[in-house]
């Protein structure tokens, strides 16, 4: 089994990205948090996680900082599990996932769409680049290496520059 790659030890984004919330059942857990469930036995029974692989889940979330353990029962100890600012920065990529696979489907299949709070109507998030409106997606984004990239990273993004 190789190694485990440290985040730090990783240049680019994606593949950091990744190495937080890679694993799906990660994914599952934030999204429960995003719904409000804050207990283990609430993402136990939602998800369907045994004791030990959602323990261990809960634990990497909370080493991360994406997740918070506080305490709020003595006897015994129990602890809830809130999302820290960097765990609720992730929602707009859960939204994004979320969305890309309805638009995969048809909308008399989509089990779960965003809303308006407000106004119950349904919405299709985009990313988009704010100063021309265009979502990103449209061709004439593209990656190029940043200040802090290394030889491979240049390498493979400023060849065509």
């Amino acid at each position: 089994m190789p190694a485990r790659v440290r985040l730090e030890d990783r240049e680019c984004p994606l593949s950091t990205a990744m190495a937080y919330v890679g694993e799906w059942w990660t994914i599952l857990i934030l999204h429960d948090c995003f719904d409000g469930y804050t207990r283990f036995d609430q993402f136990q029974a939602n998800i369907g996680l045994s004791s030990s692989m959602l323990t261990a889940r809960l634990k990497t979330l909370v080493e991360q900082g994406i997740l918070e353990k506080r305490p709020y029962q003595d006897k015994p100890v129990r602890y809830e599990y809130l999302l820290t600012d960097f765990g609720r920065s992730l929602r707009p990529v859960l939204v994004a996932m979320a969305a890309w696979r309805n638009a995969q489907l048809p909308p008399e299949q989509r089990a779960m769409v965003l809303v308006d709070a407000e106004t119950g109507r349904e919405v299709e998030p985009a990313v988009i680049d704010p100063v021309t409106g265009l979502r990103v997606e449209d061709p004439r984004f593209v990656f190029t290496s940043g200040p802090a990239a290394g030889p491979e990273m240049r390498t493979r993004y400023d060849a065509g520059a």
